[in-house]
């Protein structure tokens, strides 16, 4: 078990009479990367923001890093580090000034700030940018921002929800690099949704595709081919048999409108 960091179990919750996710148990290990896929509607939100206690479960538990959701919400807060999809950073202020912000709410000691800051900015390439102004930076920079925030108090796990939507393939892929730096060098887990079969597919340790609520299955992805009885099955033939229809995917008319009103609130 010591190998194990996230535990659910039997986990659900409710709204009403709608149930949004139905009793799902998984397992994710220590510095594993785990892609969760899933259509519109399928409950992978609803998922993680019980995992990092925005929601309140329904029914069932989940221990992270050894801590239950149910009698040890606040530990598990010191232990993770959340990406949202929609822009958590202020565009008036600096670099700096929100890395330094953030972690004044991450309750990082005042004599470390200016260390942590300066090392995870240097790990970033964001360095030179230290005193711009955010609004100007490209939407790849401000991603990593937002990744260098959320890592400033060293959690054990990253949850990041649609991580590279409404960047460019040079940014993902440099994204994807300095997320798998964090892990090799300070062994973090990290659970990402995502839209994009090809990031899970190249990004990923195990993927769980979720539909309708339910965890339909978990397993590396020559593991979801074989699974899915198609001798020459791609991830997307296995998302279709696993989910039943096909993965939406990026570029369509939603994502585009949700990147501009990005780009509107950043000025």
């Amino acid at each position: 078990m010591d190998n194990i960091i996230i535990s659910v179990n039997k986990l659900s919750k409710s709204f009403g009479s709608f149930q949004a996710v139905n009793n799902i148990s998984f397992e994710v290990k220590r510095s594993e990367i785990l892609a969760f896929l899933g259509p519109n509607g399928a409950g992978k939100t609803t998922t993680i923001k019980m995992l990092i206690t925005l929601l309140a479960l329904t029914s069932g538990d989940a221990t992270i890093d050894g801590h239950s959701l149910i009698q040890h919400p606040a530990a598990i807060r010191k232990v993770i580090g959340y990406v949202p999809q929609m822009i958590s950073v202020d565009g008036t202020l600096t670099v700096q000034e929100n890395m330094m912000l953030m972690a004044k709410l991450y309750d990082v000691p005042y004599c470390e700030c200016q260390g942590r800051i300066q090392e995870m900015l240097i790990f970033l390439n964001l360095e030179k940018h230290a005193r711009s102004l955010v609004r100007t930076l490209s939407g790849g920079m401000i991603r990593k921002l937002e990744i260098g925030q959320a890592m400033l108090h060293r959690p054990r796990i990253l949850f990041l929800d649609e991580p590279t939507t409404g960047v460019d393939p040079i940014a993902k892929r440099n994204i994807w690099e300095h997320l798998v730096k964090l892990r090799e060098t300070f062994g973090t887990t990290i659970f990402f949704s995502t839209h994009n079969l090809e990031e899970a597919e190249d990004s990923s340790d195990r993927v769980a595709i979720m539909n309708t609520g339910e965890i339909a299955v978990i397993g590396s992805v020559a593991e979801l081919k074989e699974k899915s009885k198609n001798k020459n099955a791609t991830l997307e033939d296995a998302f279709i048999f696993f989910a039943g229809n096909s993965i939406e995917m990026e570029g369509n008319f939603r994502d585009i409108r949700t990147a501009r009103k990005t780009e509107r609130r950043l000025g």
